[in-house]
């Protein structure tokens, strides 16, 4: 879903405490009444584990008459992940997948060597205002994974496992936390975790993923002394363990996972290790060499000019 021209996200104030190595303030773009937060990638910051994009959608009203139209687009050399708190989402892909996205469950899509989707308003649901909001992350895939045969899985919201303690509420996405393990496959080591805390709670944050990260959602969050409020990334120095806490109550998604070990280019919906990849990857898709998306056929978006 990177039709979003979200403008690239800032470096944020200085802070004191020094678990932190970044923090980044993301713009937001407008679109119609549609507000989008880049948090990933940045200029200092490339990736985070294998998260290498990441978007804040909304949250927003569609109102009557409004809607997401995302037309068909092309992707490889990642997969993207497609999380909802609010509102739905009808995704269909070159693979014949027709699936509407509801809130809480995972939508992973594995472009690997080449996949084509579009993301819309479900035809039924266009007649009222209706809410979004949600992430899309796309997770760059490893050396000797990037050519994958393409590949659809939904995973539902009642299949993710959920923990709470001491105030601390979540559920897993990807990855292990907490002695939990969600089913949700990925290529690399990866971690994903929706935490809420209760005013007053804390939560540790273990340093077993090699990369970590957090995006800040609602409410301020407490980290050796320092406040933050929402819509922040926060990415984390490598092996020290974290303590979160919240005076308030807050809601935000813990990220990361292990290094890639090799550089990723990114140019529009194209992800890879090599430059010359991407440059097929944009001549097929301007030349129709993609497949198409069944049920959505008529229209597509251009390769950009830039």
């Amino acid at each position: 879903m990177s039709f979003f021209p979200a403008p690239d996200p800032s470096p944020g104030d200085a802070f004191s405490c020094d678990a932190l190595e970044l923090m980044v303030i993301p713009n937001a773009k407008d679109i119609d009444g549609f507000e989008v937060r880049r948090a990933l990638p940045t200029a200092k910051r490339r990736l985070v584990g294998p998260f290498i994009f990441f978007d804040r959608m909304g949250p927003a009203i569609l109102r009557a008459g409004h809607a997401l139209d995302v037309r068909p687009h092309p992707h490889i050399g990642l997969a993207t992940v497609t999380y909802l708190f609010d509102g739905k989402i009808r995704h269909r892909d070159s693979l014949g997948t027709e699936m509407v996205i509801a809130p809480g469950d995972v939508n992973l899509m594995t472009a690997g060597r080449g996949i084509v989707h579009s993301e819309r308003t479900p035809e039924e649901l266009r007649g009222a205002p209706m809410s979004v909001s949600g992430l899309q992350t796309w997770l760059a895939l490893p050396d000797g994974k990037e050519e994958v045969a393409p590949l659809f899985e939904n995973t539902g919201y009642a299949d993710l496992p959920t923990f709470a303690a001491d105030g601390a509420t979540g559920r897993l996405i990807i990855g292990d936390f907490k002695g939990l393990r969600s089913p949700v496959r990925a290529a690399s080591d990866t971690l994903y975790a929706d935490i809420s805390l209760a005013p007053g709670a804390r939560i540790k944050i273990p340093a077993d993923a090699e990369e970590r990260a957090i995006y800040t959602l609602n409410g301020d969050l407490d980290i050796l002394g320092d406040r933050f409020p929402p819509e922040r990334l926060l990415v984390f120095r490598p092996g020290d363990e974290i303590v979160v806490g919240s005076e308030t109550g807050a809601h935000f998604m813990l990220f990361g996972g292990a290094s890639l070990g090799s550089k990723r280019y990114i140019w529009w919906n194209f992800v890879s290790s090599s430059k010359e990849r991407i440059e097929q990857a944009k001549n097929e898709w301007k030349t129709g060499r993609f497949d198409i998306v069944p049920g959505d056929e008529e229209e597509f978006i251009p390769l950009p000019e830039s």
